[in-house]
């Protein structure tokens, strides 16, 4: 089966979705499982694991109400205050849902550059395990340092990178994020997902040239094993559409044995979020 390990619904409004704005206002609409079945059977995907793009419980039942009404909606990534107190109460009651796989919190956004160290957000992250719950990992690459100390504190936390941390591809740098990202694959409950890199190059002039070297650098950390495909849908749609980002990703990984492929577009994905 082909999985899609990232991708993202939402009804649009202004105030709950401030962060479309500028490059990203042609994303002001809807979009939905119906919109998203058209691309996926395009690309000739099997399944899609959701995103959060709200901060919200009930951005987290939103999700997992669409999940039971389409199958192909295989797991969803929620969120939920992990600093709160009651944190593992509201684990309790959302874990009651089989299709929650994972939680996330968007750290990229986060005002204090410590979010990561913060004791509370730790005793969070602690949790999650006990509820069988993988950790999305959002940030910037200059996170980096403070992701690695994050996964040291919970060696047996499952976590994953998303957006390979994000890296500065329209400036062309790659350090000291390839370090950086070589350091955090070293522990072997990390795992990372090859999407959003179009949407870190110029939205109209990138190229696959380009974005390769991260390709690379990423799949010689991690391996096929720990590495999987995501769209980022409807993100990436300011840079690409779905089909082109798929074709992309599918000659990137041509090279690679059969088995090494089947891991990477479907069998990480499974693996990591427990997918049935």
């Amino acid at each position: 089966m082909k999985i899609d390990a990232h991708q993202h619904f939402w009804k649009y409004n202004a105030v709950e979705y401030p962060w479309l704005n500028g490059a990203l206002s042609t994303l002001r609409r809807d979009f939905l499982p119906a919109d998203l079945q058209t691309e996926m059977a395009a690309a000739g995907m099997d399944g899609v694991v959701s995103v959060q793009a709200r901060q919200s419980l009930a951005e987290t039942e939103w999700l997992l109400d669409l999940a039971a009404r389409h199958d192909f909606i295989k797991g969803v990534v929620g969120w939920v205050e992990l600093v709160s107190p009651r944190v593992k109460v509201d684990l309790e009651k959302w874990t009651a849902n089989p299709k929650l796989k994972a939680v996330r919190h968007v750290v990229q956004d986060e005002p204090d550059e410590r979010f990561l160290w913060r004791e509370d957000f730790n005793r969070g992250i602690a949790a999650l395990q006990s509820f069988s719950l993988a950790y999305d990992i959002l940030i910037f690459e200059r996170h980096l340092p403070a992701a690695i100390q994050l996964v040291d504190r919970h060696p047996h936390q499952r976590f994953v990178l998303d957006h390979l941390a994000k890296p500065k591809i329209k400036s062309g740098e790659l350090s000291p994020w390839r370090e950086n990202l070589r350091e955090l694959a070293r522990r072997p409950n990390v795992w990372c997902k090859l999407s959003g890199l179009v949407t870190e190059a110029d939205f109209k002039n990138w190229t696959e040239t380009q974005l390769r070297p991260y390709f690379e650098i990423a799949l010689e950390a991690f391996g096929p094993r720990r590495l999987m495909f995501g769209s980022d849908w409807p993100v990436c749609r300011v840079a690409c559409d779905y089909r082109r980002w798929h074709d992309v990703v599918r000659a990137w990984t041509a090279g690679l044995s059969r088995d090494e492929q089947a891991w990477i577009w479907g069998r990480t994905a499974a693996e990591f979020y427990r997918l049935p």
